[in-house]
């Protein structure tokens, strides 16, 4: 029996309502829920003392439901002769004061300003089916007798799916005539089958009747939403239609964590209602293969303020190790972000509990205590030391956090890409508090959430003889295909560095090869201000740094009569650009022509260091074939958990290693850095630099 159309369009026919009602019979057709689901915001919006004009009724219980709980001056009309016959007849005898009329809610017989409430379930979506002129003439003679007919102070309140299309025309029509208006997400169906049924959610547009004033510009728009008790002032009609959109995009994703589990990584931000910025990043991760004990469903784990970078949190691969580890089938894991205030962990707890148990996995027991877990039992410190904006770079900040073992790391991280840490430096540890006492009252207030700011003097707070990166480890590494690993240190070299950043790996270079000279290129004059306030950058007779664009540098170094002869060449330059396939460095960098250039001042024997960032195959496959054209030996050293990749370059195949040379080189190099009385960080072990190369 077809009931439904066989085009939207026919949802607009009187002719298609009358087949309709006449093969189904008695029995109610209930568009979006009946009373039982509409009663909580009804009664916020609806009296029982108002006078209700209820257009489009259909068949439906719902006036008959609100005459029984006592609001019993309601009209209701159709424009199907066949379903007011059958309404008439079935309430005839128990609902004597409530009538119901065939009519056109186009051309109602209504004197103005009738009524105090008119209620709408599915109507508007039965007619708004589309965006043709014809459509919206009609939806236009709708909303206009919907205005004739209400007095001044009464409510339109429509029940709809709230498409696009159709929040667009509502909300644009009734704020222009001066109205308030405010969407209203209905709660939800609390049984879980009806929830995989009816996926997306209920809105109820509630359309206020104002006098129209001379020169109101600015139009009152609203969102509540199941979470909050009080409705949310929004800045544009647009703002509007998109936190309609995010809500259904939400109820989407519940939906498909309850089909789908396991199907992937999925992410979504949760926002402070007041501000709109994002409070919360959630990845859901799902491991099916877990054996998980009864009480190990489900857990939410809460990563350390500014450690959403790392490995383990910042990747999928590494939820993934982090969930299987955990021993639960689905965990949470729950970012926090910077500028915002959090009350510690409790706080946390409770501000997340509600809306966390919306994720929770099917089949989880009722009342089922779900755990909260982090490192160490607390959220972390992070203390924004520094914020600006440079032309070239955009907006930044300078964040200080901790690390493992209660170590600081200082951070420069570019707001464009707020989840890349572009520079890192650690911070020295006598700056951690001193003494029993103060170490317990450090311990309480990390424990409850406060900032624990390290010193602000950059200068004297920075471990010079650290490299945060692996990738600069990889780099320095490097230089160990020079030849006479033993000799480096005290050679004479002369080291080209295109990229500055927070000058950790040009002034690493500096400290421990004493005869080293070190030129730094870079494009932003505000980084070398940054290098040299926070992280302890300092340039001197052997470290220079050249305020300019490194493709110019290089050229005009390759052009003079007498090129210079560098021993090492590295790049270290992200793109600004995001929608290429390459991060780093720019395209124009590894251009055949321009690696030509980097060929003609590097000396004969020595190696061009590259820092390497390609999601994208081809292109990176095209790198590849650029650099082997230009340099014969390549080797390439892949960053473990990143998508770092250093290619080591060589002009001539004469001096290729075999890998055990390699690794004996690296070995050499670093027994030789590891002087009497000199900082060397025990984790930094050069040879592991060189373990995985690979002869491209």
């Amino acid at each position: 029996m077809a009931l439904l159309p066989r085009s939207a369009r026919e949802f607009g026919s009187a002719g298609y309502w009358e087949r309709f009602f006449r093969q189904r019979g008695a029995r109610a057709f209930e568009w979006y829920g009946g009373y039982a689901q509409l009663r909580p915001a009804l009664r916020r919006y609806a009296r029982p003392r108002d006078t209700v004009l209820v257009v489009g009724c259909g068949n439906s219980e719902l006036s008959e439901q609100m005459y029984d709980v006592g609001y019993q001056d309601i009209v209701n009309v159709d424009i199907s002769e066949v379903v007011i016959k059958q309404m008439r007849e079935r309430n005839a005898d128990r609902r004597p004061k409530m009538s119901f009329l065939v009519m056109d809610m186009l051309q109602m017989d209504f004197p103005d300003a009738r009524f105090q409430v008119v209620l709408d379930k599915g109507t508007l979506d039965a007619i708004l089916v589309d965006e043709e002129e014809a459509t919206l003439e009609r939806v236009d003679r709708m909303f206009a007798e919907i205005s004739r007919v209400l007095q001044v102070g009464g409510r339109y309140l429509c029940v709809s799916l709230a498409q696009a299309h159709v929040v667009k025309k509502a909300v644009g029509y009734f704020s222009q005539e001066g109205w308030v208006v405010r969407i209203h997400q209905l709660a939800g169906s609390e049984d879980r089958e009806a929830q995989q049924q009816f996926v997306l959610p209920v809105f109820l547009y509630v359309m206020t009747k104002c006098k129209k004033l001379p020169g109101l510009v600015q139009p009152i728009l609203e969102i509540c939403t199941e979470e909050l008790d009080k409705p949310v002032r929004v800045e544009s009609a647009e703002r509007l239609v998109e936190a309609v959109k995010e809500r259904q995009m939400y109820a989407l994703l519940r939906s498909q964590l309850d089909k789908a589990p396991g199907a992937g990584d999925v992410s979504l931000d949760l926002c402070d209602a007041d501000t709109g910025k994002p409070r919360y990043t959630l990845h859901v991760v799902d491991s099916p293969s877990v054996n998980a004990s009864r009480d190990h469903h489900f857990a939410i784990f809460i990563v350390p303020q500014g450690r959403e970078t790392e490995w383990l949190f910042g990747t999928e691969a590494g939820r993934r190790q982090l969930a299987a580890s955990a021993g639960f089938r689905r965990l949470v894991t729950v970012a926090l972000h910077r500028d915002q205030h959090y009350a510690g962990m409790e706080g946390i707890q409770a501000q997340l509990s509600g809306k966390v148990m919306e994720l929770a996995p099917p089949g989880l027991p009722a009342h089922q205590q779900v755990p909260f877990l982090s490192v160490g039992g607390d959220i972390g410190v992070r203390t924004i030391q520094h914020r600006n904006s440079s032309a070239r770079s955009g907006d930044f900040v300078i964040e200080d956090v901790r690390g493992d073992d209660a170590c600081y790391f200082r951070r420069l991280i570019f707001l464009s890409n707020r989840n890349v840490v572009q520079s890192e430096a650690r911070l020295l540890p006598s700056t951690a508090p001193k003494g029993q006492k103060k170490r317990k009252k450090a311990k309480k207030k990390l424990a409850a959430g406060a900032t624990e700011a390290p010193p602000t003097s950059a200068s004297q707070a920075v471990d010079r003889s650290y490299l945060c990166c692996e990738h600069h480890k990889a780099m320095v590494a490097g230089l160990a295909l020079l030849g006479s690993p033993e000799l480096l240190p005290g050679a004479r070299l002369s080291v080209l560095v295109i990229g500055l950043g927070g000058g950790s790996l040009p002034l690493f270079i500096h400290d421990y090869f004493c005869q080293a000279c070190v030129e730094a290129v870079e494009i932003d004059p505000a980084m070398l201000e940054v290098a040299t306030r926070w992280f302890g950058f300092s340039q001197g007779d052997r470290l220079k740094v050249h305020v300019a664009d490194g493709l110019d540098y290089v050229a005009e170094r390759a052009a003079a009569e007498a090129p210079a002869r560098y021993s090492a060449v590295m790049f270290d330059v992200d793109s600004k650009d995001p929608t290429l396939g390459m991060s780093c460095p720019p395209p124009a960098f590894v251009e055949k022509s321009f690696l030509e250039k980097v060929r003609t001042i590097l000396a004969p024997d020595g190696v061009f260091v590259l820092n390497l960032v390609c999601r994208d195959s081809l292109l990176k496959a095209s790198v590849l074939a650029a650099l082997k054209e230009v340099f014969p030996l390549l080797y390439a050293r892949r960053i473990e958990g990143e998508v770092n990749e250093i290619l080591y370059c060589r002009p001539h195949p004469e001096g290729q290693l075999a890998a055990p040379e390699l690794l004996e080189a690296a070995r050499v190099l670093e027994r030789t850095l590891r002087q009497p009385g000199r900082a060397w960080d025990s984790s930094y072990v050069l040879s592991d630099m060189l373990k995985a190369v690979e002869l491209v």
